[in-house]
């Protein structure tokens, strides 16, 4: 599968980012490397597994290289494209646990991706405040980034669910 190949990397990211950075990247890489496994074990479509991995993964790379300082757009870039990825591979993975029905119409398929990404942007942002207040800060947090991730989350999850909901 496509998708085992960036398993691979994320499974090199961990031993490479903690050799590299430390304990903190040791745990982000983990992280990563657990999240990159939720499409491989609910089946997910090829297109997801890649897009969604691969994001997360270069999401990761990017924070521990200082992409996001180094380039001004990155960071809301990433909230956005990652968060709308993650809301829809969460409701994948709701359905594929029988968590809710795959009968839904497209409205509720919709409102489910839109309100689960919203959710899991505000937990993102609890994780970066706790990362930066107990663990490294060097964590990119305040108000500007908070609020500016958030809408980022929000609007990428938007973005994401026009094009689910046109998938047959």
């Amino acid at each position: 599968m496509p998708g085992d190949v960036v398993r691979v990397l994320a499974l090199v990211s961990v031993v490479v980012g903690t050799w590299r950075s430390g304990p903190v990247a040791a745990a982000l890489f983990l992280l990563v490397l657990g999240g990159v496994m939720v499409p491989r074990a609910i089946a997910a479509p090829t297109w997801l597994d890649v897009t969604y991995s691969s994001t997360i993964l270069f999401a990761a790379w990017a924070a521990q290289l200082d992409w996001y300082v180094a380039v001004s757009w990155l960071d809301v870039a990433v909230h956005a494209v990652a968060t709308g990825l993650v809301a829809v591979l969460g409701v994948q993975a709701l359905h594929a646990w029988g968590v809710v029905g795959r009968g839904g119409s497209r409205t509720e398929v919709a409102l489910l991706v839109v309100g689960l990404g919203a959710v899991l942007a505000v937990l993102w942002e609890l994780g970066e405040w706790a990362g930066n207040a107990w663990f490294d800060r060097r964590i990119q947090v305040g108000y500007d980034d908070t609020m500016g991730d958030l809408a980022a989350g929000l609007a990428g999850s938007v973005v994401v669910t026009g094009v689910v909901v046109r998938r047959p």
